[in-house]
């Protein structure tokens, strides 16, 4: 394997009309306000043009899309027409990518490149209907983009033929030959011709990659326009140390932090685990910060509308997992927050290149839990080869106890407020009494002469009749009254006509 690591710089006189492109491709570049090649546009863009495989290392963000991209274009158009006849616009050139997001925005930059020419273009992903992929297939494509998955559907249905690829494209090839793609990329390589072009392209390369990778190139070019693995210079790194239970208010207090300090509120918030990023993107609703979550349970209507809503500013934190880590190209990203530390150190360049792209610079914070993120943090240094600055949180509540104290000191000196009461002198008005001595005391039979006259027995002469006499002349004075008309018993008695 050749090995080609070159600098960082771009040379002063570089340019894209000195790699010999052609003007229509100028012309795209120009409306697209591309002045400069950066360091990996700078030396890939001849090694590809010379239809050489190539290993192309350079940190997220540094625009390795029109480092492969350009080029191709250029090989392609000798073999552009105007032909309406699908056949005569078979996929010569395939590029794929792990994620739907990717595949989306490196085939709105081919398409941008190629705006002028001939050649067509398309993607597919999935999650959408399949139905206009197959459309746009059967009418004959030179580029095509693609997920690994949503590929093999459209060839299993007979949708695309990739007999006649020339150039095959591994974006983010650290994540495609991952093992969980694997056996989709195998199948896929199958069914491509043996003599082509391959290039892969990716801000990571662990040894173990590049062993893999090497199964598939023929006499590679490696070019590494920065240290391998490293991160972005322009971009400040923090990690806070809080308890584990408090993370959800850090981040509350981090993003009001940045609102009060007048920094941009707007942030990418990465969480490990689907539940995680919908939990913590409904806490934040609650705390007033306009967010939503984006993760591989979503539909691709509702991660694309959640992208387009965090594009135009109407979302303040997108809260996601690592589908959002690699190829989310959003300008002038302020900020990155780690929820999570994540498991792999590799995805951690990944997220924090999220910011701080194309110059700009940027903020990668992140939450770290003492026990629990021990190792995964000391990963992450190894790899990028630097100790990350350990920051605190100030002014960080996370119980709400000093709030708590706050308000209660607030209702103390209202209260007092309202017991001093100005005589017109200055003098304080005492605070009012209730007296309770003037009680009513208890009741004494001694107090009643009642109770103090002696016992008199009642007058047994005033009625001797017998009990059972008593009782027959009541029965009798009952007899003789007379019978009163039921309407008595309802409430009154009818008047007498």
């Amino acid at each position: 394997m050749t090995t080609t690591t070159l600098p960082d710089q771009t040379p002063a006189e570089q340019t894209f009309e000195s790699f010999g492109l052609d003007p229509r491709i100028l012309r795209a570049l120009s409306d697209q306000g591309y002045t400069k090649p950066t360091p990996i546009q700078a030396q890939a863009i001849p090694v590809v043009l010379l239809g050489k495989d190539v290993m192309g290392a350079a940190q997220t963000g540094t625009g390795k899309t029109a480092g492969f991209a350009l080029p191709i274009i250029q090989r392609l158009l000798p073999l552009a027409n105007g032909s309406a006849s699908p056949a005569r616009h078979p996929v010569r050139a395939l590029m794929l990518t792990p994620t739907r997001e990717l595949a989306d925005q490196v085939y709105d930059n081919v398409a941008r490149y190629a705006q002028h020419t001939d050649l067509r273009s398309t993607v597919v992903f999935g999650g959408v209907d399949m139905n206009p992929q197959t459309d746009a297939l059967r009418r004959g494509v030179e580029i095509l983009v693609a997920t690994p998955g949503r590929l093999l559907d459209h060839v299993q249905q007979k949708s695309v033929n990739l007999s006649q690829v020339q150039m095959l494209v591994l974006d983010e090839a650290d994540r495609m030959l991952d093992m969980g793609f694997l056996p989709d990329l195998q199948r896929i390589i199958n069914l491509l011709p043996a003599q082509r072009q391959t290039l892969l392209f990716s801000a990571t390369f662990s040894p173990e990659i590049k062993r893999l990778a090497a199964s598939y190139l023929k006499q590679p070019v490696t070019i590494e326009v920065a240290r391998s693995n490293s991160t972005n210079e322009n971009v400040r790194q923090m990690v806070y140390q809080v308890e584990d239970g408090h993370k959800q208010a850090a981040v509350v207090h981090l993003l009001k932090q940045r609102a009060e300090q007048g920094l941009s509120r707007q942030c990418i918030v990465f969480v490990n685990s689907k539940i995680g990023c919908s939990r913590l993107a409904r806490h934040l609703e609650r705390e007033g910060i306009n967010a939503a979550a984006i993760h591989g349970d979503k539909t691709q209507t509702e991660r694309m509308q959640t992208l387009d809503g965090f594009k135009s500013g109407t979302i303040d934190a997108l809260v996601a997992t690592d589908v959002a880590a690699r190829g989310l190209d959003i300008p002038d990203m302020p900020c990155v927050i780690n929820f999570d530390v994540p498991y792999s150190a590799e995805d951690y360049v990944h997220r924090i290149g999220r910011t701080g792209r194309a110059g700009a610079s940027g903020d990668a914070l992140s939450i770290f839990v003492p026990g629990n993120d021990e190792r995964l943090l000391g990963d992450i240094e190894k790899l990028i080869k630097r100790s990350i600055p350990r920051g605190k949180l100030e002014g960080f509540d996370p119980t709400g106890e000093r709030a708590r104290q706050e308000e209660s000191d607030r209702r103390r000196q209202r209260t007092d407020v309202r017991r001093t009461r100005g005589n017109g002198d200055g003098e304080e008005r005492p605070p009012r009494r209730h007296d309770h001595s003037g009680s009513r005391t208890a009741f004494r039979p001694s107090d009643d002469p009642f109770f103090s006259r002696p016992y008199e027995p009642s007058n047994n002469n005033a009625n001797t009749q017998p009990a059972d006499e008593m009782v027959a002349a009541a029965l009798s004075r009952g007899r003789q009254q007379p019978k009163r008309p039921v309407a008595a018993l309802l409430g009154g008695v009818p008047r007498k006509s």
